[in-house]
């Protein structure tokens, strides 16, 4: 099944006619998780072929407007469409009182719940759980309260050797036990260790999230030896001052971070508009971190 991530919108504050602002699917096992949605993205999700139904979950980094405007036409399109399922949004406490006032005076007829899940900014928190997936938040260094998020899948159980169900005569309740990892104990009183009747299952995959912030090596210890990490690079290293006055980070820094992370993969977005080519600063990161690849509107990557 399915674990993979689209990019929606890879530009920074201001979209260019190619790069819309920034927004993200996460489809994990056909579950579909929505990062950021800046203006359009609605738009987005109908062109690359997102039901818009299908996404219950919304996760906001922060609400500079470039990373939220796009919220309250989607909340309109899904009460048009007469959603009834709640949607939950994970974001700073500040944005419930716009919701609430947008629900209130601009959308009508919705018949939907809006459930907003405070961050709390300060430490790292998982703000969801489920039966495949973990998901946490953690603190950036941005000019407002930001959040980052990992997305962790559960560790699955060990895989039973098939040959072994009919050579031990497995009953279903015996093969649940060996699977959550106990020893068979035969008809004839023997020990047959769990080594012995299973394969380990794959490593549990990651994705995280590092949206707009300010270079810190810290940030790198939230997502250790994550599997594929999406990292702001808003500016190239020669405008580093520039992005140090607004507190974002460098195509360089963002491949520091995933060099120190030990990332398997590194994503760069959230570009600024004054680079038409985007070329150098794909070159840039990948000077320190190879596996690197630019984050475009429509782009599809696996998480392995």
């Amino acid at each position: 099944m399915a674990f993979n991530v689209t990019i929606l919108g890879c530009s920074s504050a201001l979209p260019t006619s190619k790069r819309n602002p920034t927004a993200q699917v996460l489809n994990v096992f056909e579950r579909f998780f929505l990062i950021d949605c800046g203006e359009g993205t609605q738009i987005q999700l109908r062109k690359f072929k997102f039901k818009l139904s299908r996404i219950n979950h919304i996760f906001i980094s922060h609400l500079h407007g470039d990373h939220y405007f796009g919220l309250f036409g989607l909340l309109s399109s899904y009460a048009l469409m007469g959603r009834k399922n709640d949607i939950h949004i994970y974001a700073d406490a500040q944005i419930e009182e716009i919701i609430n006032f947008v629900l209130k005076n601009i959308i009508d007829n919705v018949d939907f719940k809006v459930i907003v899940h405070e961050l709390n900014n300060k430490s790292p928190e998982i703000i969801y759980e489920d039966s495949h997936i973990t998901i946490k938040s953690f603190p950036l260094k941005h000019r407002i309260n930001t959040c980052g998020f990992l997305f962790a899948e559960k560790p699955k159980t060990r895989n039973i050797k098939k040959e072994i169900i009919s050579e031990y005569k497995l009953s279903i309740k015996d093969i649940i036990s060996i699977k959550d990892g106990n020893d068979y104990i035969s008809e004839l009183n023997e020990i047959i260790p769990n080594s012995h009747l299973t394969i380990a299952a794959p490593a549990p995959l990651s994705y995280a999230y590092c949206s707009d912030t300010m270079f810190k090596e810290e940030n790198a210890s939230y997502f250790p030896n994550v599997n594929l990490l999406f990292h702001e690079s808003t500016f190239l290293d020669i405008h580093a001052d520039r992005a140090n006055d607004t507190y974002h980070s460098t195509a360089k820094q963002a491949a520091q971070t995933a060099k120190i992370a030990n990332a398997n993969k590194l994503i760069l977005g959230h570009y600024s508009a004054r680079y038409k080519d985007l070329t150098p600063i794909l070159e840039e990161a990948q000077e320190i971190f190879q596996n690197t690849v630019l984050g475009l509107d429509g782009l599809t990557v696996e998480i392995e």
